[in-house]
This record gives structure tokens, C-alpha cells and sequence, in this order.
């Protein structure tokens, strides 16, 4: 199976390049962008694209990728920032613009070749521009095959290298026809086909697991979420008789929540299952801490606790364990740590910055490059039942984490009703499966209320729903107003300390999905 190599330079638009290709049926790698010439003949991709990026191909200590990858006679494509490495590469002069480009532009296309094919010629359609450099000398053997009025040349080509650069983002939904331009580079430019399935992933998959493991146990910390459910499920299948599934109830979970998934799971994995009530330690752990990420570290290295303890204990004869399965995607990992080229690390998630330095346990992580439209689709493949797939993801360090302030145990019953109270409003609406996520979430303020004849002095809850495609971008669920008007009531009536509802209508960027 042929598969692109995208070359990270640390843009924020790099993971929607990855979800194209692959929507395309085509695999992709996302590398960063100083990986060695070595890796990228190892992995033989049959193109390769640049990804844009903040730096300036200009700049003294620009990031810049091993010139022997650009000389490989792989089709490349830059985007952007990886436009001014082509053309900067191959001569051309990139310079700061006298005027920045920034948000929807109109490209004219002069010439509909590969990449360019299926536009009439001069005909105008709306791209999305995000740069203050600019190329202002073309480089030798090139020609221009589209512009724009700020970028004259905002496409080109070298047919002999079959390289080419645009200077706009295709990879966008605002570029109205950046799916056409992306699929031509793959099909028609590098002649890959759309072969990559789920089947084809949990096929590889499985073999890279086998590989890994070997004969050697699995531990695999277990939710009941998506993202864990598919990443045991992927395991089970590729060494079954090896795994060993923790359910470990942290006492952050919501209302009802233990019970519940303790009984699919045993369902699903029999035996296989473990159950840790653990609530005691994770609360005493948290006593007292307001901090967001200090929270999310204990919470990681007391979950790491307490799989290393799960994996190291007799289960009728087996041997220890020595690897442990997490469900991290990468949209955790790109948010958690800059591991592909310079981007900004935006929180620890507890499986990810959230682990400690020393660990026991080998990580074993099959969905770390997938997205969670992604996951879910794989979990079909594997047999998971529809409403388990699609649960609304819950963060790993779970209330912990919408609580805003040091956890109380009251506080957490309270948050708790509010939440239940708030998902059953929604199902009742029908509008579960139309919302990526919602949840309540407990501020550390009191506020004035009267209910009854009684002045009161009370809590205030903020109930937040999101539509996104993937968690790295969001907006907030334009609910009808009778929905939060009844949920609000409900919690005000039915939850004891609460006199005060609140809706939060922000969207990511500038805010997160969760509070903390």
C-alpha cells in the first residue's frame, strides 16, 4: 500500500492535511520536519507534502528539512510555508510582504494541469490565505498556474520534478475547492489510488502489535470511552489471550458511570477484565490541589500507579506485564507535547505530559495518529456496538477537571446530579449524536439566588456542548432555547447547593473544550 509523507514544520493546519489525505483513502505519515533523509527512503512514500508553518524560510535558524529529501525525485507539494522551502530550495527569493495575507482570497487559475485539473482557465474560486511572507522572485524552470491579487504567485509548478507550491491552504473547508486540488496531487500527480481503508488499518495495525508485543502481556488501562474500547478491542485481536483490561474507578467518574461500563465491558472482554476501585487514593492524592495541570499530572502518574501494580500482580499464573495499551489520539499528543516540529504545547493530557519520567510499562498507543472519526470507524470494523461508539468523549482526568478549584467529594455529587441531569435533556431532545460533546461543569463562585421565600448563597454550574469533526477546532451547539431553559430549571430545582445556570458559548480557539 502506497502511502504521503507529510513533513510537519509546525503549522496549526498540519493534522487537517492528514484528515484529507486519508478521507481520500490514501495513508499518510505525519513526520516532523527534520527527519532524515534515511527514514524518508525507508518509508518510500510515493509524494510528499510540506506543511506551512510560523517561522519564515528566511529567518537565520528557520526550520528546514534534510536537502537530500527534496532531491529524492518524489513528487512534492508545499503548502505555504512549505512553498517557500521548495522554491527557496531550488532559488527562488521569499521576502516579508508589504502586505499580509490573512482569511478568504480570490485565486485565479491561469493553467489547469495535475493539480489544477477540473478548473476552467481564468476562472476565480475562494481560497484561504494565512501569511506575511511571500515569494517574490520565481525560481529558475517554474511558471505560475494560478494567483491572487496579493500573491501573484499563489501556485506553481516544475513539471520536470513534478513539484509544485501553493501558497494558499487547501487543506481548509474556507478553500472551497481544496479537496479537488489535494486529490489531484494524490491521484493524478503522484498516482497513488484510494486504498486505505479501516480494514487495511486494522490490518497493519495488528501486525505492528504482534511485532511489538511478541509473546509478552498487555495491560491496557480501560474507560469504556471510544478511544480505549477500539485500542482493546485492537489488541484482543492481534494477541488475544495476552491482554488484561483495567477498569479503574478514580472516583471522578459521572453519576452511575462505574456500574454502567463495568457491565459492557465484562460483556465484551470477559475474563480479560480487571476492576480497581481506586476512588479512595485518586481523591486523597488530589486533596487540596487547584491547579488544572498540576491535577492532570497525579491523576496520570496515580492511573500509571495503579496499572503497574495491575500488571505486576499473579492473575492465574500469567506473567507480569510488560507493556501497557493507552487509547491516546493525536489530538492529545499534538496538544500535549511539540513532537512534530515547533508548535505549542496547549495542555498535559493525562495520558500523554501527564505520564512520569520513569515508567515501568512499554506503550503500546495503535491509535496515536488517528482522529476520532476515525477511531469510530475502526471500532465498527471491530463490532462495537453503535452506543458505545458514540458516547460523548470524557476527559481522562474526568470531574477532576471541571471542577474549577481544589475536589471536594460533596462538590463532586453535585456536579455530578447537574451533568446527569443535563445529558438526559439532550437524549430526550433527540440531539445526542448532533452534539461532539457536552457536559456541566462547577465554579468556584457563590452567587445571590432566591428560592422559595429564602435568600440563598449558592453554586453556579456552566453547561458547555460543542460541534467539531475531530476536538482541534470547535463551536459551541446553538441549542433551541426551551432545551437549556428546561435543563436549566431542572438543575436549579433538583441539584441542592446550585441556584445559578450558566451556557458557555465559546469556541475553540480561543477556548479549549474543557475548562481546565
Amino acid at each position: 500500500m502506497s502511502s504521503v509523507l507529510i513533513l510537519d514544520f509546525g503549522s496549526q493546519y498540519t493534522q487537517l492535511i492528514a484528515r484529507r489525505v486519508r478521507e481520500a483513502k490514501v495513508y499518510c505519515e505525519i513526520h516532523p520536519y527534520n527527519v532524515s533523509a534515511s527514514k524518508v527512503r525507508e518509508l518510500a512514500p510515493a509524494g510528499i507534502i510540506l506543511s506551512g508553518g510560523p517561522a519564515s524560510v528566511y529567518d537565520q535558524d528557520a526550520p528546514s528539512p534534510d536537502p537530500a529529501i527534496l532531491e529524492m525525485g518524489t513528487p512534492l507539494l508545499g503548502i505555504c510555508y512549505g512553498m517557500g522551502i521548495i522554491t527557496q530550495s531550488d532559488g527562488g527569493v521569499v521576502e516579508k510582504a508589504a502586505a499580509h495575507e490573512y482569511g478568504h482570497a480570490e485565486l485565479v487559475v491561469h493553467e489547469n494541469d495535475d493539480l489544477l485539473a477540473g478548473f476552467d482557465l481564468d476562472e476565480s474560486t475562494v481560497v484561504w490565505m494565512s501569511h506575511g511572507d511571500r515569494l517574490e522572485a520565481m525560481p529558475e524552470g517554474w511558471e505560475v498556474i494560478a494567483a491572487s491579487s496579493n500573491s501573484p504567485y499563489a501556485a506553481l509548478r516544475k513539471l520536470d520534478r513534478k513539484r509544485y507550491g501553493v501558497q494558499f491552504h487547501p487543506e481548509v473547508v474556507h478553500t472551497r475547492e481544496g479537496r479537488r486540488i489535494l486529490e489531484n496531487f494524490l491521484f493524478r500527480v503522484c498516482g497513488l489510488e484510494a486504498d486505505w481503508t479501516m480494514e487495511n488499518f486494522i490490518e497493519t495495525t495488528t501486525a505492528k502489535i504482534r511485532k511489538q508485543v511478541g509473546r509478552g502481556r498487555v495491560v491496557c488501562g480501560i474507560s469504556g470511552g471510544v478511544d480505549s474500547t477500539v485500542t482493546a478491542a485492537l489488541i484482543q485481536k492481534a494477541v488475544p489471550g495476552q491482554l488484561d483490561c483495567v477498569f479503574v474507578d478514580n472516583g471522578l467518574l459521572r453519576k452511575n458511570e462505574a456500574g454502567e461500563v463495568r457491565a459492557f465491558l465484562g460483556e465484551r472482554f470477559g475474563d480479560a477484565l480487571i476492576f480497581v476501585d481506586a476512588s479512595d487514593r485518586f481523591l486523597d492524592a488530589l486533596e487540596g490541589v487547584s491547579d488544572p495541570e498540576l491535577k492532570r499530572k497525579i491523576i496520570g502518574r496515580t492511573f500509571i500507579e495503579v496499572f503497574e501494580e495491575a500488571a505486576h500482580s499473579p492473575r492465574e499464573g500469567k506473567a507480569s506485564a510488560s507493556f501497557l495499551g493507552q487509547g491516546t489520539l493525536y489530538p492529545d499528543v499534538i496538544e500535549s507535547v511539540s513532537v512534530n516540529g515547533p508548535s505549542a504545547t496547549i495542555k498535559s493530557h493525562h495520558n500523554v505530559g501527564g505520564l512520569p519520567e520513569h515508567m515501568k510499562l512499554d506503550l503500546v498507543e495503535p491509535l496515536r495518529e488517528l482522529f476520532k472519526d476515525e477511531v469510530r470507524a475502526a471500532g465498527r470494523v471491530l463490532g462495537i456496538p453503535h452506543s458505545m461508539l458514540w458516547r460523548h468523549p470524557f476527559p481522562g482526568p474526568g470531574l477532576a477537571v471541571r471542577i474549577l478549584g481544589p475536589i471536594r467529594r460533596d462538590d463532586l455529587e453535585i456536579l455530578r446530579e447537574a451533568d446527569a441531569i443535563f445529558i438526559e435533556e439532550i437524549r430526550d431532545a433527540g440531539l445526542y449524536e448532533d452534539i461532539w460533546q457536552a457536559f456541566a461543569v462547577l465554579l468556584p463562585i457563590h452567587t445571590v439566588g432566591v428560592q422559595g421565600d429564602d435568600r440563598t448563597y449558592d453554586r453556579v454550574i456552566a453547561l458547555r456542548a460543542i460541534v467539531s469533526e475531530d476536538g482541534m477546532t470547535a463551536d459551541w451547539f446553538r441549542f433551541p432555547p426551551e432545551i437549556l431553559a428546561k435543563a436549566s430549571s431542572r438543575i436549579a430545582n433538583e441539584v441542592h447547593g446550585v441556584n445559578r445556570v450558566v451556557y458557555d458559548v465559546s469556541s475553540k480557539p480561543p477556548a479549549t473544550v474543557e475548562w481546565e
